[in-house]
């Protein structure tokens, strides 16, 4: 009778010391040190930026938030948070391009909604976040990444305004992106995390 086979591995071990399962997150095995420091180190556009620093998930979930709180400046803490968490699941998983996750295919999609599920859990939001919210932040999202591509990423305006759609002015009038070394990125997502939750 053959041995059967011990299945793979599917948790990581973070630097608090948990241990957070990918397939099955819990709550309670997810921390924001844990957090900051992933994005902080993951590179946005699979590192194909200028600068001497990597432009980092952590760096352009900052930008997601204050660009989300000037489309919608009357909205709560919680859904600000939410902006902030948006790519939370990234520090486990990584970030994928687009073109990338369209060939995965849905798989890495159910991942990172488990894993989006239990990280708004354990800060004090919906597992699910209501439509309108999710959708402010994709726009958010749309106007970071427009913002990204033409300061960092070498696009031209017209290629830009063709795959991101052209910002209003208003809203993303005096964005420059100015990029930082980890540490302080990390620092400042913890800090601006802390913010918020003082203010649920």
């Amino acid at each position: 009778m053959p041995a059967k086979k011990t299945p793979p591995r599917a948790w990581q071990r973070m630097l608090s010391g948990r241990r957070l399962d990918l397939l099955d997150p819990t709550p309670v095995d997810i921390e924001i040190e844990d957090i900051a420091h992933g994005l902080a180190f993951v590179a946005r556009w699979n590192g194909q930026t200028k600068g001497d620093f990597a432009y980092s998930v952590a760096e352009h979930s900052l930008l997601v938030e204050e660009i989300f709180a000037r489309i919608h400046p009357e909205a709560p803490a919680k859904w600000r948070l939410a902006a902030l968490l948006h790519d939370a699941p990234e520090y486990v998983i990584g970030d994928m391009i687009s073109p990338v996750k369209a060939a995965v295919g849905p798989g890495y999609g159910e991942l990172d909604d488990r894993l989006a599920a239990a990280v708004h859990i354990r800060f004090g939001l919906p597992a699910t976040i209501p439509a309108w919210v999710k959708k402010k932040i994709k726009q958010a999202d749309k106007i970071s990444a427009w913002l990204e591509a033409v300061q960092l990423a070498g696009f031209t305006l017209t290629e830009a305004n063709k795959l991101f759609g052209t910002p209003d002015d208003e809203v993303a009038q005096g964005l420059k992106i100015v990029l930082r070394p980890p540490v302080e990125v990390r620092e400042a997502y913890v800090a601006r995390h802390k913010s918020l939750l003082d203010g649920l």
